[in-house]
């Protein structure tokens, strides 16, 4: 049986999106197959104002409809507080917990077994605006490195560690903080890998009340 080439370009494209195997794609291509012509030509036009209707804050690199994006614009958020994200979604991750601050979106991580280096990411714009902004204010900004805790992620946030304090921003102009790791809420001690467990240790709170 020869399957039609509109629906194998379909099912290739799919392919190409991360998480979906051959059989995925498939279900999918023809599960819209099924769809009335109007809905499938709403979908396509969403998909192609993905890349037109968006466009990276020239601030933070978040994604957003304008050259500065709604937390950049925001003069209620506290501009001495920057969290260095891998991606867009972290953003959003980060939002419902009532976090203030603004936020500076790599768009990857460190990663030389995928030929991924710092040059590929926005390290560069990040460190020239730390720069711009303690000269303008000359008070203490606080980088929040939230990078995953993964291999490629500690290596990411040392490297942004080191290219802070060796282009002249010592302590007095940046603090630099990493986000605690620990056990999950609802999580059991006896699945924690050691890893997990050793930084709990480290970041254990006061539990008392004073």
């Amino acid at each position: 049986m020869k399957i039609p080439s509109s629906i194998l370009k379909l099912i290739e494209s799919f392919e190409r999106l991360p998480g979906i195997g051959p059989k995925t794609a498939s279900r999918l291509t023809f599960y819209l197959l099924h769809f009335p012509q109007n809905e499938l030509e709403t979908f396509a036009q969403a998909l192609i104002n993905l890349k037109t209707g968006t466009r990276l804050c020239s601030i933070c690199k978040n994604v957003g409809e304008d050259d500065i994006c709604s937390v950049c614009g925001d003069t209620a958020r506290d501009k001495r507080m920057i969290a260095v994200v891998s991606g867009p979604l972290d953003v959003f991750s980060l939002e419902k917990t009532g976090y203030k601050g603004t936020y500076h979106v790599l768009h990857g991580v460190i990663d030389p077994l995928n030929n991924i280096g710092p040059e590929n990411i926005y390290i560069e714009p990040l460190i020239r605006r730390l720069k711009e902004q303690v000269q303008a204010d000359g008070e203490t900004a606080e980088v929040i490195l939230a990078t995953n805790t993964s291999m490629e992620g500690e290596s990411t946030a040392m490297y942004i560690q080191r290219q802070i304090r060796e282009n002249d921003m010592d302590e007095s102009l940046v603090k630099i903080t990493r986000i605690a790791r620990g056990l999950p809420v609802g999580g059991d001690i006896e699945y924690a890998d050691d890893i997990t467990l050793s930084r709990a240790l480290e970041g254990r709170i006061r539990f008392d009340k004073p």
